[in-house]
């Protein structure tokens, strides 16, 4: 196990803060080693040579097949994790955004599969921030509600 160190590496992630009203737009996740779920927003890896901006636009038509309007600069998270039984390290470039088709402040939760080989499934939803204060799944990024609260 020791030498395995040098493979671990820092991602960078951008994802979207999509707030209506008292809700947030959220994909739910499990920790297969724990079977432990959480909540968090929509988004993924930052490719070499575009912006988390850019990143995230292209996340949002590849997974959901929805556009979305960026509404905010990046608000930095470091988010320090174990899942699956090993250690991870993020760092996330969190952008407000907001859906250009109106019609997604009504939608249903639905799921998507990640793309590549081995993509696992995710259920996204709206999700009250009441149900992120008082329920049994936490938000990640660590942090993350305590900013949605004091903005």
């Amino acid at each position: 196990m020791g030498h395995s160190k040098g493979k671990q590496k820092i991602r960078v992630l951008s994802l979207a803060l999509i707030r209506d009203g008292d809700r947030v737009f959220l994909s739910q996740g499990c920790d297969p080693a724990t079977g432990r779920t959480f909540w968090r927003p929509l988004g993924g890896g930052v490719h070499f040579g575009e912006t988390s901006a850019v990143a995230l636009q292209r996340e949002f038509r590849e997974e959901i097949d929805q556009s979305i309007d960026i509404l905010s600069p990046a608000i930095l998270f470091e988010n320090l994790f174990i899942f699956n039984g090993s250690p991870g390290h993020e760092i996330i470039l969190m952008h407000e955004a907001r859906f250009t088709d109106e019609a997604m402040r009504s939608v249903e939760p639905f799921s998507f599969a990640e793309a590549g080989p081995g993509g696992s499934a995710h259920v996204v939803q709206w999700v009250s921030i009441d149900q992120l204060r008082n329920g049994p799944d936490p938000l990640f990024p660590d942090g993350l509600l305590n900013y949605i609260e004091s903005h």
